[in-house]
Order: structure tokens, then sequence, then C-alpha cells
């Protein structure tokens, strides 16, 4: 159909997280997994008819959305899932959090591995836990085996996960996968499984496994953590979802939530059930846009003599060794130049950035035009 991702749309004075952030600064800010489309027609479409309805009470997940969620991961992924499984959330980081206080007890351990998505971070210290940072053996997201064995303690109990990979961008081979689960059910660990980028699949080869679908014993020990927010760009809606299959597993979650995590509201309801029902077409095109993004940005990097990065095969993140650049804090470099990237360090790398290339063309060779600059 020839959707629009080329129009540059203005969003300073919107209270953008993303824009404020350099405001009156001559910064391009490419940091937050925020992309700077307009969501697909379909979403726009529901969401004017919902607010034409006029009436904003409290509001359950709809019986389609439920349906049409299933559908999609028995469709996409062979995973059929009942619907009790699914716990609807206000967002994808209330979830990690929940996790972690949900599965053992007060000084119980969580392990992660690193670079990671910050929350995963700081969820188990707010939980009452020890956190264990394990780190991937490379920066294309390999997980060390022999480091992960010697790490985790008796008293871990829990695992976060993150397939496709923020901030590598890998996405995991089901072998892989299959090792961690063999892995989880020997050491009797919980997985809380982000797979929020399971539909930025960048490389045609690379396949999406979810965790909990590795096979009974798998699903038995998992938290899935799922939204459409980042693929259709309506982050700022708050409709995200965990599926537990495990009753006992679920119910500890269900009591942990209650009375301190609020539920979605209406217009994330029915952003979501438009995305998951009616965008597919809208869908395959960003993919094809944010492919050629990241290849222009991969070569950027490689043209650059103290740059360095692993292509990633999902999401539109690309993470940038820049330790020869400025040592461990190469933010300052780039900002100087005016590129607003994230910090490696809020991930566990310091020396590394993370560049959101999910934005218009024009933007994106802007962005690139300043990271050629950087240290020169």
């Amino acid at each position: 159909m020839g959707y629009d991702f080329d129009s540059v749309i203005d969003r300073r004075g919107t209270a953008s997280e993303k824009w404020e952030r350099y405001a009156g600064r001559d910064v391009l800010p490419m940091w937050v997994a925020d992309m700077d489309f307009r969501a697909p027609p379909p979403v726009l479409e529901a969401l004017h008819a919902r607010v034409d309805h006029g009436v904003f009470g409290y509001t359950g997940a709809p019986e389609e959305l439920v349906e049409v969620t299933r559908t999609m991961l028995a469709e996409s992924y062979g995973w059929h899932v009942d619907p009790e499984w699914l716990v609807w959330l206000p967002g994808l980081v209330p979830g990690i959090h929940l996790a972690a206080a949900a599965v053992g007890d007060d000084g119980d351990a969580v392990a992660t591995f690193t670079p990671v998505y910050p929350p995963f971070r700081q969820a188990p210290a707010r939980a009452r836990r020890e956190r264990l940072e394990v780190p991937l053996a490379d920066a294309a997201g390999t997980i060390d085996f022999d480091r992960l064995e010697a790490m985790v303690t008796p008293r871990t109990r829990l695992l976060l996960w993150c397939n496709p990979q923020n901030p590598t961008g890998r996405v995991y081979r089901r072998d892989e996968q299959e090792r961690l689960a063999e892995f989880a059910a020997r050491r009797d660990l919980v997985v809380c499984s982000d797979e929020i980028h399971c539909a930025l699949l960048l490389d045609p080869e690379a396949e999406h496994v979810p965790f909990a679908a590795l096979g009974p014993d798998a699903a038995r020990r998992s938290i899935t953590l799922l939204a459409p927010s980042k693929t259709y760009n309506i982050a700022g809606l708050g409709c995200s979802l965990a599926i537990i299959p495990d009753d006992t597993l679920r119910r500890r979650f269900q009591a942990v939530r209650a009375g301190f995590v609020p539920g979605v509201n209406t217009l994330g309801f029915t952003a979501a059930l438009a995305a998951w029902r009616d965008c597919a077409d809208w869908h395959d095109e960003l993919i094809a846009y944010l492919r050629g993004n990241r290849d222009l940005v991969q070569a950027a990097v490689d043209a650059h003599p103290a740059l360095s990065m692993h292509s990633p095969a999902a999401t539109y993140l690309a993470w940038i060794d820049a330790c020869e650049l400025s040592g461990e804090d190469p933010g300052a470099a780039f900002e100087a130049v005016g590129l607003g990237l994230s910090d490696g360090r809020a991930f566990g790398q310091p020396g590394f950035v993370r560049l959101n290339f999910g934005c218009p063309r024009a933007t994106l060779e802007r962005g690139l035009e300043r990271l050629a600059r950087a240290g020169t």
C-alpha cells in the first residue's frame, strides 16, 4: 500500500520523553526505544472511533483481543496458550518488577545477562533480591554458559531473559534456548522472558522461538512478557501482558500485582487490538524500511575508525562499541557533535552506546553525518 515512513514529524513541544531530553539544544535524540513514525492507520482509526464513543471507564481486556492474541501466537510461533494464562499489564517494565518480587523470597538472587535493558538491572534490588549479572560472551550477545554455571548460586530463583536481546539485537536459536531451558530445569529457575521485540526480525533467516514454547517444563517455569508497543509505536498507550501457564506461579504474580499495579486503560486495549488484528501490511513495510536503516547504520559505523558493531538480527537498535573513541564515557563525545545516544553504562557495559534507527531516513542520515564527526 505504500505506507509513509519518510515524513519527518515534529515531536518537539509534545512532552516527548525522547525529544524533551535535549530541548533547546542542537542534539538529535536517537536514544530511547521510541520510533518517530506515526502509528499504523488502522490503529489511529480505531482510536478515533473509541474516542468518539466518549466514555472511558475502567476496562477489562476485550474478548476479541484475547482471541486475536491467542491466534497470533499460534499462527506465528505454533504456541497455543489458554485464555487464563494472560495477565494484562500497563507496561512491560512493571512485569519485570512483578516477576522479581513474585519469585523467591527476600535475600534470594535474580540472575540476568549483561549488557541488558536497564530495568533488568534495577528490578532485583527493588524486590529485595540480590542481583547476579552474567556477562555475555561478546558484543553479538552470545551466551557464556560456563560463566552462567559458575555464577548462579543455590539462592538464585529467577533468570531474567531477553529475546530478541536488547541491546545487541541477537535472536537466539532454538538450540541455544534449549540449552538454557535445560540449565533452568537443573537449577530449578523460573525464567522471565522479555520478548517484546519478537515481531521486529530484520534478518529473513531469523526465527523467534518463545521460551515457553520449547516444551512443557519450560512452559511450567516461564513468565513471558509481550506487547505490541515497540513494533507498532504505541508505547505511550500502555498495554502489555504476561503469559504464565503455571497456576501457582500465576497466582503469586497476581497477588504481588494486586492493589499495586493498575489495569490497562481503554485506549491501550483499543490500540493493541487494532495493531495485532489489522496491521500486517504496515508491519511488512516497516520491517523492510528498518532493514534499510540498519544497513545504513552498519555502513556508517564500519566507515568510522573508532567504532564497531555487530549487525542486529532484530530490533531497531544498534549496539555500538565506542571504547576506542572515548573510553568508558563516549556519550559526551557524541553529544558534542549533536547526537544523543543511550549510554552503555546503564546497560552494564561502559564504553558502548545504543542508537535507535527507528526514524525517517532523512533523520537517520542527519544523525549518521554527526556520528561520522565524533572524535574528529
